[in-house]
């Protein structure tokens, strides 16, 4: 099996070295292009893969196709690959706005797609993908897939219709985390820490408090009373955060970020 990447910029680089790391094919087996010299170069320098000359002989050697440049690319990269597509080939996308319809209206013909949604964690083994196939792609073809997946983090199979929602919820999120941890890190330096202990101290905090709720499996505000003790410190925060908006201005943030996903 070949895995080809049609770019190679942070994500493509994020799911390269997974893929990898964990074994699932050697670096000789994944090929890539990028009309970027600089980012093929880095791709190839840092893991070892193998470069193309072209967008076309990815295509056709590769067994497993992703689509990894910027959305607005899409269309241009389908109209000059689609001719040589095959059949058997799986093809994978991880753009925000190009839907399964949109795809296989662009490709004009009966493929195995499916439609992806990573996020930057990634980058650290620590991702999550929304998964969604079309009706072409086959068990094994899924199974396949989310081995990829998990070679980052893990995988999702979900309904089409929750795509935008996942770009809001996950694949932008962090950076309403950074913002968090920042703001965090921030006031700690204004009660004296020195800063680069600030930003351990905050992020491991937001890390701790995420693992709790992956593997407690008890609801947030639970797990928020738990830390919420009676004329305490903590309850004093929260009701400050309470009265500026926290939870409204996330809300209000994750239904702009999912409203521009559909509009893409």
């Amino acid at each position: 099996m070949r895995i080809g990447f049609i770019g190679t910029g942070n994500m493509a680089l994020a799911i390269i070295g997974g893929i990898i790391k964990n074994g699932l094919v050697k670096a000789g087996d994944i090929i890539a292009f990028d009309k970027s010299e600089e980012n093929l170069k880095k791709a190839v320098d840092n893991f070892g893969i193998v470069g193309t000359r072209n967008n076309i002989e990815t295509v056709k050697e590769a067994s497993v196709l992703f689509l990894a440049v910027k959305p607005q690319f899409y269309e241009e990269v389908i109209e000059e690959i689609k001719e040589a597509v095959s059949d058997s080939q799986l093809i994978i996308t991880i753009a925000p706005g190009k839907t399964l319809k949109w795809l296989e209206e662009k490709f004009a013909r009966e493929l195995k797609i499916i439609r992806t949604m990573p996020n930057t964690p990634a980058l650290v083994g620590a991702g999550i993908t929304a998964v969604t196939p079309n009706k072409n792609v086959t068990p094994k073809d899924l199974d396949l897939a989310m081995d990829i997946f998990n070679t980052f983090g893990s995988g999702e199979v979900i309904s089409e219709n929750l795509m935008d929602a996942v770009v809001s919820v996950a694949s932008s999120s962090p950076a309403y985390v950074f913002m968090m941890i920042e703001a965090m890190a921030d006031a700690a330096v204004l009660d004296g820490m020195p800063r680069a202990q600030a930003y351990k101290f905050a992020a491991s905090a937001v890390y701790g408090s995420a693992k709790m709720v992956l593997e407690t499996g008890k609801h947030p505000a639970s797990l928020k009373d738990m830390v919420c003790s009676p004329a305490g410190t903590t309850i004093e925060a929260v009701k400050v955060l309470e009265k500026e908006g926290f939870r409204s201005s996330l809300i209000e943030a994750m239904a702009a970020c999912s409203k521009k996903a559909r509009e893409l």
